[in-house]
């Protein structure tokens, strides 16, 4: 099986092209929803699932990033999800939603990826900023965002991916311990101790 290629604006795999295309619509039309576009590339249409790569490629490029810390490897593996989702989703219950479903595959590549290497991978707080924002409270929120960051760059593995999980990804703490097939204890307790850890490192003095 051929491993997941990027070429200007297609995501191409095998035999099978997704085209990543700038689409318009006017008030006139309605947008698909995620539904319709599923429906769509259920059916074999690669342009539907394309958009659907266009829609989610950036959320599912953070969620690698936070995990890995490392923007090749984060592209990589990004690129793997949407292989992934695509080869899954004669399994995609419609009644699901598409975000919170490719980026946990994205989240548990990534966990895969880190236990294959035994290395330990921080997590980046990367936000986008709000442009309406005053040049003084852009430097705040920066400055703080890099605060985290550092903070978060310093905790263990371990507790580095519990947080992703829990904060970023929404999952519950019986689907955490489904997902690192570790005990629910343990997960409580990763977690109070990231958070414990957090605070002391974000509060700490100068």
């Amino acid at each position: 099986m051929l491993g997941p290629t990027v070429v200007s604006a297609f995501l191409i795999k095998g035999d099978a092209t997704f085209f990543l295309p700038d689409l318009y619509y006017t008030p006139a039309m309605t947008a698909p929803t995620d539904r319709d576009l599923l429906v769509r590339a259920m059916r074999g249409d690669n342009d539907a699932f394309g958009e659907l790569v266009t829609r989610y490629q950036t959320s599912v490029f953070n969620v690698c990033y936070r995990i890995l810390h490392e923007r090749g490897e984060a592209g990589d593996l990004a690129q793997e999800t949407f292989m992934r989702a695509y080869d899954r989703l004669n399994m995609f219950d419609l009644e699901r939603e598409f975000g919170p479903w490719v980026r946990r595959i994205a989240a548990n590549l990534c966990l895969n990826h880190l236990e294959a290497r035994r290395v330990a991978a921080p997590l980046d707080d990367e936000r986008d900023a709000d442009q309406s924002q005053r040049p003084e409270k852009q430097i705040e929120v920066k400055e703080r965002s890099e605060q985290i960051r550092g903070a978060l760059a310093s905790l263990p593995a371990q507790y580095r991916v519990v947080v992703e999980l829990r904060h970023y990804q929404e999952m519950s703490y019986d689907e955490i311990a489904s997902e690192l097939k570790i005990p629910l204890s343990d997960v409580k307790s990763h977690l109070f101790r990231a958070r414990k850890l957090l605070a002391e490192k974000l509060h700490a003095p100068d």
